[in-house]
């Protein structure tokens, strides 16, 4: 089983992260962000990731560190369940509807941090959650599980809708990556042998 839990703590935040990457989508999660608490539960469902997260963060000041900290630690724990990658799909995508919005999502676990978030929101806030926050979250992912990510809002009118579509287009496109390719035979999928930095 690939399984991991990372817990890390600053004088901001205190979060722990345990996942099971060969999961059936179970997940519980208190972080004090209920919105951030509902994408990642997209993230586990469409996944089928088990996923449990526990966060105290400086929420008296604002969400900003809570958001990006857990992208951080989500990342750390990812790579370390990961492992060496033998095997593997390596690329995943996924394109999401929900009635007018429709995201794409395209990964490759290639080692190589990188973010391409094309997303215009229509609302600066859900609720009380500033959406400028989910770019820090996939930055802080991106940036600690080595992986390049290509995240794109095609449409959308409603803001809900829209972050919707993009972390349940994220948990599939993130499931295909991992699955294991059983015509790779325990291969490596690069032509360097290697998918690390």
């Amino acid at each position: 089983m690939r399984t991991a839990s990372v817990t890390r703590n600053t004088l901001e935040t205190q979060i722990t992260v345990t996942l099971n990457l060969d999961g059936t989508g179970r997940s519980h999660f208190d972080t004090g962000v209920p919105f951030l608490d509902h994408m990642m539960d997209q993230i586990a469902r469409h996944g089928l990731i088990d996923l449990d997260i526990v966060a105290k963060g400086d929420l008296h000041i604002d969400a900003h560190h809570t958001v990006e900290d857990i992208g951080i630690t989500l990342g750390q724990a990812f790579a370390k369940a990961i492992g060496d990658k033998k095997g593997i799909r390596r690329y995943g995508h996924a394109y999401v509807p929900l009635d007018e919005a429709l995201s794409r999502v395209v990964i490759d676990l290639s080692g190589r941090p990188g973010l391409v978030y094309n997303v215009d929101y229509t609302r600066a806030s859900i609720g009380q959650f500033d959406v400028d926050l989910f770019s820090e979250f996939f930055h802080g992912f991106v940036n600690h599980s080595m992986v390049t990510l290509h995240i794109d809002n095609l449409r959308g009118v409603n803001s809900h809708h829209q972050a919707e579509t993009i972390f349940k287009a994220f948990g599939r496109a993130l499931r295909m990556a991992c699955e294991v390719d059983e015509r790779m035979g325990g291969a490596t999928p690069s032509t360097k042998g290697t998918l690390t930095a």
